[in-house]
């Protein structure tokens, strides 16, 4: 519901796209600004986003997940990476929107824009791990360094495409949204699960049941039955 609701609010703000004028401007900013140096650091930043290290990533945590034994866990991390990836393809295809009309050298990308691929792909990779790792993790530092790095991915992805004339501002913000929103869907869907669904660090911090325990007081004087013995 969340993902419809996704659709109907951005598919005709993304096809009409009343921020035009800021994603030109902000597109023609970097284009005039960026040297051969800072494009080649991009370029690398960005390939933390590409189809191709998610892939890597991806089949990595697969594996772990299968050495665990943790299925549930290796289908949600499944539903939610390559799931949210390809559901993005045909956003792309719903909204249509092309890519920045710049020249350079630089400039080699093909396929439509909204919403960015890379960030999208950042988003549910780095935000998956972060989700089944931050349990794991006792001090509120290490949880706040985890989704402090997580974080910081996705934005230098983000903020790579931009820079590189590969996607508009509202492209990589759509990405991001797109990204949490699929994100909380898998969550939401998966609660039901509870302790199967997720590896035994992420369970620990799930109730087994949605009832209320009250204790029942016990008499401290209690006879205790002797044992009977033979």
């Amino acid at each position: 519901m969340l993902y419809c609701a996704w659709l109907f609010v951005t598919t005709p703000l993304a096809i009409a796209n009343p921020f035009a004028g800021v994603d030109h401007g902000v597109a023609l900013w970097f284009h005039d600004h960026l040297t051969p140096t800072f494009v080649s650091v991009l370029r690398g930043i960005t390939e933390f986003g590409s189809s191709e290290w998610i892939a890597i990533v991806l089949s990595i945590a697969v594996l772990f997940f299968v050495f665990k034994r943790w299925w549930p866990s290796l289908l949600i991390m499944v539903v939610a990476v390559p799931g949210g990836m390809l559901l993005n393809e045909c956003v792309k295809m719903l909204v249509h929107r092309h890519r920045p009309f710049v020249d350079g050298w630089f400039v080699d990308w093909s396929g439509y824009s909204f919403a960015s691929g890379h960030t999208i792909g950042a988003t549910l990779l780095y935000g998956q791990l972060a989700l089944f790792i931050i349990p794991a993790i006792k001090s509120r530092r290490g949880r706040v360094l985890t989704i402090s790095m997580a974080s910081s991915v996705v934005a230098l992805v983000g903020f790579s495409r931009i820079a590189l004339g590969a996607h508009y501002l509202t492209d990589v913000l759509g990405g991001v949204f797109f990204g949490m929103i699929w994100l909380t869907l898998c969550l939401l869907v998966a609660r039901p699960l509870r302790r199967t669904a997720l590896p035994p660090v992420l369970a620990s911090v799930l109730p087994e049941t949605d009832a209320v325990l009250v204790p029942v007081p016990v008499e401290a004087d209690a006879p205790v039955a002797p044992v009977q013995t033979r």
